[in-house]
């Protein structure tokens, strides 16, 4: 369960809920152009876009939920179990695993058009990080400032669909949110009028009438119509503290409460962490579940030309203001 966005307004941004019922060591985490990024079955990059994101980092390597890189390209991976296939090893393709998508597109791809081009000869590798690590069932989000797109690996094969929402969230595939946001194409923003009948008489009896019919529920399908109408009837001044305070209420408007949503094993999924990337400037937004105070960490302020991670321990703990 995870839901992501991204917002132009001035600057851009990429960021999203990841909705878990338990943490997976995710820490901030920043790599930097000159760390030996190695794959199971392609060449290893010495030197790449550094890169900032979300990640688990295992045996040094960072196995990453969603990183934006230094020329702005934002990528993430969410939940989509019982309809991610990956496959064998195929000849002749560049066999990528799902964990190193992320670090091998962002590594060399500074715009959505180029990461087009090195998906037009991918297959995704059925080979998890190790034993004791299966490979998570995802399709994945990639954006930039002027473009985005949704890749799915399924049972027929890879697919790469035009998001013009720049919103997504889990099942079902992508195609069927290409038609279900038509059933709220009468939801608006604004003051509502009466469409019902010409000749009965209704009146306004409440502010936010024009969206009556707003899914409120936890589906995916639900958490993506209102992300979807939340980021496009949002209005916000461009300087940076009002967009990042906006992108966070909106993706608040999909975050879920622990024991709104039970799991069939019994336990809570919850929204773990939100965050929000400023693209163009590198600077990680993030608030966690029991700490909702916004953490900021700029990758431009750290070496670049190192070879090894730079990891920031996540502030879980609720930090309060006192004023008095």
């Amino acid at each position: 369960m995870c839901t992501c966005i991204t917002c132009k307004n001035g600057d851009f941004y990429f960021g999203r809920n990841l909705d878990l019922e338990y943490g997976f060591g995710e820490k901030v985490v920043i790599t930097p152009r000159n760390y030996r990024f190695e794959f199971k079955k392609l060449p290893e990059i010495k030197k790449h876009y550094a890169m900032i994101g979300m990640a688990s980092v295992q045996d040094g390597y960072p196995l990453y939920a969603e990183a934006v890189n230094e020329k702005g390209l934002g990528m993430a991976g969410l939940n989509f179990p019982g309809n991610a296939v990956y496959q064998e090893e195929e000849k002749g393709k560049d066999n990528v695993t799902p964990f190193e998508l992320i670090p091998w597109l962002l590594a060399q791809c500074a715009s959505v058009s180029e990461v087009r081009r090195l998906l037009e000869n991918i297959n995704l590798l059925n080979v998890p990080f190790a034993p004791g690590l299966p490979l998570a069932p995802l399709h994945w989000m990639i954006a930039d400032s002027d473009a985005c797109i949704v890749l799915e690996s399924t049972r027929d094969g890879i697919h790469i669909y035009e998001n013009p929402y720049g919103v997504l969230t889990n099942n079902p595939p992508f195609p069927y949110y290409q038609a279900h946001l038509s059933n709220y194409m009468n939801l608006t923003g604004k003051y509502p009028e009466n469409r019902f009948a010409g000749g009965v008489e209704l009146s306004v009896y409440g502010q936010g009438l024009g969206a009556v019919g707003l899914p409120g529920d936890f589906s995916p399908a639900s958490r993506f119509v209102r992300a979807a109408f939340l980021k496009w009837n949002s209005r916000s001044p461009e300087d940076e503290g009002s967009n990042v305070s906006q992108f966070f209420h909106i993706l608040d408007g999909a975050a879920m409460v622990r024991g709104s949503v039970i799991t069939a094993e019994g336990r809570e999924d919850i929204t773990t962490y939100s965050c929000c990337v400023n693209a163009g400037k590198g600077i990680y937004y993030y608030k966690t579940y029991d700490n909702n105070q916004i953490q900021a960490v700029r990758m431009n302020e750290e070496n670049m030309e190192k070879e090894s991670l730079t990891v920031f321990e996540l502030l879980k703990e609720q930090q309060i203001n006192w004023q008095n």
